[in-house]
């Protein structure tokens, strides 16, 4: 099963010791259609409207503030609300963010890179250094590591529920999930 959340962000435990959380809260979903297991579930996101949208809306007679859409794995069997029974017996969750985007970025913040000596007449500074080959194969090899966009990929990681409140759809997981407080990523049940 899986749910769009919303990352409220990280906390603590109050155990001894204790241990560090990040909070999720499960949006408010509408399975629009069913289908083997998959359906396209509506949730609400900003104020994004269009011809597109609206046409969405009323075909699966939607409020307003149901203005986007995606499909994912649901333990519903037809329309209606998004049952989120499941993370109550939920032990283990697959979560999946975006992370924080740094734009383009350089070789040293990038992929951490040493960089140059500092000082005595040097032009090395902050530079990538040497990236090519002699003669053979005479050409800069592929997935070579310099400057470009860095961040703003997607990545997963599981993590262990340490609790959940249903009345207000919080789930606290063990440990960190990627992406900036309020960014919506998705979660999947693993166990």
């Amino acid at each position: 099963m899986e749910y769009i959340v919303e990352k409220i962000g990280m906390s603590r435990t109050i155990t001894v010791p204790s241990k560090p959380v990040t909070l999720l809260r499960v949006l408010d979903q509408k399975v629009c259609e069913v289908e083997e297991g998959t359906a396209i579930v509506a949730y609400n996101s900003g104020k994004k409207m269009n011809k597109a949208i609206e046409g969405q809306q009323k075909k699966y007679s939607l409020p307003a503030e149901f203005n986007r859409f995606a499909t994912l794995e649901v333990a519903n069997t037809e329309a209606g609300d998004l049952d989120i029974a499941p993370l109550a017996e939920a032990s283990v969750v697959r979560s999946s963010f975006n992370t924080k985007g740094r734009g383009f970025a350089g070789a040293m913040k990038r992929w951490n890179f040493s960089g140059g000596p500092a000082s005595h007449g040097h032009r090395f500074g902050r530079r990538t250094g040497s990236i090519g080959n002699a003669e053979w194969p005479g050409r800069v090899m592929k997935g070579k590591k310099m400057p470009g966009h860095y961040g703003n990929t997607q990545i997963s990681v599981k993590n262990e529920i340490v609790s959940y409140d249903a009345e207000n759809k919080i789930i606290a997981v063990l440990g960190s999930v990627s992406g900036a407080n309020g960014a919506l990523g998705r979660v999947k049940v693993a166990k």
